[in-house]
């Protein structure tokens, strides 16, 4: 069910990792931001938007993960934008004949198997680089484009309305997920990022991570500096104390150590290949 958190703004949580669908009200219809991610989640979706007189008119996908980039036939063909990069690294993955059946044969191992419909993953289309806003009949929604956790990544924000969409990035129950396989210093580029959202971050009154709980203005900064001491600790080595891993993450989210134990073993392994300091 769809929930308002600014003035035309609102979201729809999905019951896998507690992912983030937002919807932004224009003049003519909605912006559908990252929905998802089961079908029964999908329909549900649609029917609200249907129920409130609305139809889609413009979609986005802030980064080429495939949850974030799923689509349904009953939310209509409007164009579904992304960041040049974005759309680029999409069109790349998808060249590749197997690349759906790997993402089912993934889902395979969770508790939505067969609930998630791949027929419509993808079909971005690639917004000019550098492009500042995206194209629609609305609030201005800026993008705010960056190298973290995954090639074109954007944050939007929906600057009349107060309100950051995020991402993968400043979420409650995830901890920063760098794109160690995508760029030649990750660390460098999550750090840039977050100075980018914290350039921002005086002007927002919600953030809405990809998935996680929805924050108020208390928490923008507050997440932002949790996240930069991660990744710092990463950097140097630290031993760290955060509430989404260890002993004090929440029930059902312990795997997000698991999550951080790989990430230490990949940065330890390009340290050692690379011959540079962590």
């Amino acid at each position: 069910m769809l929930r308002q958190v600014a003035e035309g703004v609102l979201v729809h949580e999905s019951e896998f990792v507690q992912s983030n669908a937002v919807v932004v009200h224009g003049r003519a219809g909605v912006l559908l931001i990252d929905p998802g991610v089961q079908d029964h989640e999908m329909d549900c979706l649609a029917n609200d938007l249907s129920d409130s007189g609305q139809t889609v008119v413009a979609g986005f996908s802030t980064h080429p993960h495939w949850d974030h980039l799923l689509w349904h036939v009953r939310l209509g063909a409007p164009p579904r934008y992304g960041t040049a990069r974005c759309a680029a690294t999409v069109l790349d993955q998808l060249s590749d004949p197997e690349a759906k059946a790997r993402i089912a044969d993934h889902l395979l191992e969770t508790e939505i198997a067969g609930q998630v419909s791949l027929d419509l993953l993808g079909l971005v289309t690639a917004l000019p680089a550098g492009t500042a806003r995206i194209p629609w009949d609305g609030p201005q929604v800026r993008i705010i484009e960056h190298h973290a956790h995954a090639p074109g990544h954007a944050a939007l924000l929906i600057e009349e309305r107060g309100v950051l969409v995020a991402g993968d990035m400043l979420s409650d129950v995830l901890i920063p997920m760098l794109d160690l396989d995508g760029t030649a210093d990750p660390i460098d580029d999550y750090l840039t990022a977050l100075r980018l959202l914290e350039g921002v971050a005086g002007n927002v009154d919600v953030v809405v991570p990809g998935h996680g709980s929805v924050g108020g203005a208390d928490q923008v900064h507050a997440r932002i500096e949790r996240d930069r001491a991660y990744v710092l600790a990463l950097r140097e080595g630290r031993a760290l104390s955060d509430p989404r891993i260890g002993l004090s993450a929440r029930p059902g989210w312990e795997w997000v150590s698991d999550v951080h134990d790989g990430q230490l073993q990949r940065l330890a392994q390009r340290n050692e290949r690379d011959g540079a300091p962590r």
